[in-house]
């Protein structure tokens, strides 16, 4: 994320391979003018916050008491899962701590947070009964059952590496070591299961961000432009680091990074060039090899092409995605994938830093590998530009069959109203409605005047996630505020529509599907849908994807290609409850 500083906080790390220059916000391309939308025009849904009704009290601990190290303006993210196995989806919250040396303010809590969910939406705080009552300096959280064994696991990143929690019937186990799972150390973000190699168990690929010390941090002269203030430093002043890819080999996880090729280097071969916060798996190209895509802070962003045979293929400058349209790197953070226009086409949504608008790389036909920023083209463009964007991810929070988005914002540094009459550090949320109509009318903005004010009230906004909290059908929504309370928000009329919600089974796949590939079609609409549970930035959503269907009461047909290579088709399915569908064979690692 640039930062608006003095010359002092330029690129000073030894092997840097730029020279000196004043940090500053790059000029952004000119914003289109947007198209209005009629309020009167808008679905009828509100996002209601529910957040001390439905029994959560979670207050991030971001750990500054005033030295502003960067860590501290980052976390946190957040994750809806099934810990309990009950079928309603649980939260949890990825929390820091005060620095060593240090102590929390009187009454905060420093740990992760566990809410049970009773599946009507409200919540219980199992944190130390589940073992989760972890004290350390976390970032991110991912999801999956790594072990087959038919409960979520979790694998929380830190500012020092990795934990791999495993759920033992509800319990977490911290079997970091004995999996060989702590991806190297450092600071790690965003974490991602999917299967690599659709072998039927899931692997993990881990972001990383800058390489980052407190003793380097201190030492460097970060000031806010014009004053002698200290600020939090930008990036561009630190190295650049690796992402981690870690191979499921049953027994344990192996660090397969470097033969693998995600190990980028600048163009000298010297210094690794990642800085990355958000990470998005997908089979971009339909070969049935999932392919991961990744934000990166100021530096290109990557696309890894998954070529089989454990090897992956950067071409993120090669595909149109690295870079803005003016040919510079932005500060990109969240990030998700959708086929929004149900027409086959797929678009990649990045998060960018303050007066950089959100970036939505768009395929111009179905399985390529060329994209084109258009964000401006379909309405994300100049609403986006103002804030600082965090967690982003498409979901259908109307149930009409068309993907909308919602943007998590907050600035990072808390004085920047003193050099930047424009920002504020707490912002509101944004949210798009897709239209279906082309062009840049495509995405409309909803104001408080159609949602209800509650979503839009300025946060330092992070992480985000979503699921169906209380089994209404529609999509609930959490957000997450670094060194501030989570707002937990209920869909209401949502469920005005119809859907279909399909959860996943898998025998010879792994156990939740991940990866699995749904085609819907209902009268003349057809919906493309992959199942990823890492969205956003560092959060994880349920293990469930909602097919809206509007005013149809049922799906025609549902064609699931499964990651094993099997493929299912059910016919005539009905809109309502939750539907699971079992992949048929043995589970992997079985003898049936």
């Amino acid at each position: 994320m640039r930062r608006i500083l003095g010359a002092a906080a330029a690129c000073a790390v030894v092997g840097c391979t730029r020279e000196p220059e004043p940090a500053k916000i790059a000029p952004a391309v000119a914003p289109v003018q947007t198209v209005e939308v009629k309020t009167e025009t808008l679905p009828r849904v509100r996002f209601v916050e529910v957040t001390k009704d439905a029994g959560i009290d979670f207050t991030h601990c971001s750990g500054a008491t005033g030295a502003k190290l960067l860590p501290e303006t980052m976390g946190s993210g957040v994750a809806f899962l099934d810990y309990d196995g009950d079928g309603d989806f649980d939260l949890f919250f990825v929390n820091a701590c005060p620095w060593p040396g240090e102590s929390a303010k009187p009454g905060a809590s420093t740990t992760q947070k566990l809410y049970r969910n009773d599946g009507r939406g409200k919540f219980e705080d199992v944190t130390k009964a589940a073992g989760l009552d972890l004290t350390c300096f976390g970032m991110g959280v991912g999801v999956g059952d790594f072990d087959n064994d038919g409960d979520d696991d979790l694998y929380l990143t830190t500012v020092d590496g990795g934990r791999l929690l495993r759920n033992d019937g509800g319990k977490f186990l911290d079997v970091t070591a004995m999996m060989n799972a702590g991806a190297g150390g450092g600071w790690l973000t965003s974490a991602a299961f999917f299967d690599m190699d659709n072998d039927g168990d899931l692997d993990l690929f881990v972001g990383r961000y800058v390489n980052w010390s407190a003793e380097y941090d201190k030492k460097q002269s970060f000031n806010l432009s014009g004053t002698n203030e200290r600020s939090y430093g930008p990036p561009t002043a630190f190295n650049g680091s690796f992402c981690t890819l870690l191979r499921n080999d049953g027994d344990r996880f192996v660090d397969v990074s470097a033969a693998a090729g995600i190990q980028i280097k600048t163009p000298d071969l010297k210094a690794p060039v990642a800085k990355s916060l958000g990470v998005a798996p997908y089979d971009i190209d339909g070969d049935g090899r999932v392919d991961i895509a990744v934000a990166n802070d100021t530096v290109p962003n990557f696309l890894f092409h998954n070529l089989g045979d454990g090897k992956f293929d950067e071409i993120g400058i090669a595909a149109g995605m690295a870079f803005d349209q003016a040919g510079s790197a932005r500060g990109a953070m969240g990030i998700d994938w959708a086929d929004f226009k149900n027409d086959g086409t797929l678009g990649l949504v990045i998060g960018n830093f303050a007066n950089e608008m959100t970036a939505l790389y768009v395929t111009d036909e179905p399985e390529t590998l060329q994209f084109s920023d258009l964000a401006n083209i379909y309405g994300l463009g100049a609403p986006t530009q103002p804030p600082m964007k965090f967690g982003i991810f498409f979901f259908d929070y109307d149930l009409d069959g068309r993907l909308d988005v919602l943007s998590t914002n907050g600035h990072l540094e808390n004085d920047i109203a003193k050099v930047q009459k424009s920002q504020t550090y707490e912002q509101a949320a944004q949210l798009f409605w897709n239209t279906g109509k082309p062009g840049r009318s495509l995405f409309a903005q909803v104001g408080p005047e159609a949602a209800g004010p509650d979503l839009f009230t300025p946060i330092v906004g992070r992480g985000s996630a979503y699921a169906d909290i209380d089994g209404d059908g529609d999509l609930d929504v959490v957000l997450t505020s670094n060194g501030g309370r989570a707002r937990l928000f209920r869909n209401d009329g949502g469920s005005r529509n119809h859907a279909v919600r399909l959860r996943l089974r898998g025998t010879k796949s792994n156990r939740d599907g991940i990866g699995a590939r749904v085609t819907a079609k209902a009268g003349d609409r057809t919906q493309r849908r992959q199942l990823f549970l890492a969205k956003g930035y560092m959060s994880s959503v349920e293990p469930v994807l909602t097919i809206g269907l509007g005013a149809a009461e049922k799906a025609d047909e549902l064609k699931i290609q499964w990651p094993s290579g099997k493929t299912t088709t059910l016919t005539n399915v009905k809109a309502g409850p939750l539907l699971v569908d079992e992949e048929k064979g043995p589970m992997p690692g079985t003898s049936k």
